[in-house]
């Protein structure tokens, strides 16, 4: 197990949707080590594959005293329940804006061993579930926020001592259309 280094803001891997996991072997457990030691260490709420650089449906998570991970995940929402509340990033180191999300998740998937696993989360977990699914597809929390939100996200990043000019990041709108929890 390795603490690894985190991908920041502007690296094109946090863009590139990742691939479903199909072969469940030691390299995958070594990795869903990784992620979860890496994850402890900078106390974060979640952290996907992608994170590190590998492009794979993998994410682990640490919310209330609950360490797991799931592999491929598949997200359902069983109500329409909404939450805004603060939403940070270990790609995006220090700026925390409020996001939509919605309230209660059901995300099925499996674990290290191809094991079927269901995660029902509400609050934390469930914005937890969705921001990381979300990094699986390519999609930061930003390409989530309205314009105003955006805009101040994007002021603090380019104030941010770990932003890199030279590398300018694109920022993607929400490729999903319509009101609802995106506040369009």
């Amino acid at each position: 197990m390795t603490i690894q280094p985190i991908r920041l803001f502007g690296d094109p891997v946090l863009r590139t949707p990742a691939d479903p996991v199909t072969t469940f072997d030691k390299e995958l457990r070594t990795l869903v080590r990784d992620l979860t030691e890496t994850l402890l260490d900078q106390e974060g709420a979640g952290l996907a594959a992608p994170q590190l650089g590998v492009g794979l449906r993998v994410f682990v998570f640490d919310v209330d005293d609950v360490v797991g991970h799931l592999i491929n995940p598949v997200l359902s929402f069983p109500d329409e329940k909404e939450q805004d509340g603060p939403e940070g990033c270990l790609s995006i180191p220090g700026i925390y804006i409020d996001t939509k999300r919605r309230q209660n998740v059901i995300a099925k998937g499996v674990n290290e061993y191809g094991d079927p696993i269901q995660i029902v989360g509400t609050g934390l977990m469930a914005r937890c579930v969705q921001h990381e699914t979300d990094h699986l597809d390519g999609v930061l929390f930003l390409d989530r926020l309205d314009p105003d939100r955006r805009k101040d996200a994007m002021r603090q990043i380019r104030q941010a001592e770990w932003y890199n000019p030279d590398a300018p990041p694109t920022v993607k709108i929400s490729p999903h259309v319509g009101g609802g929890i995106f506040g369009r």
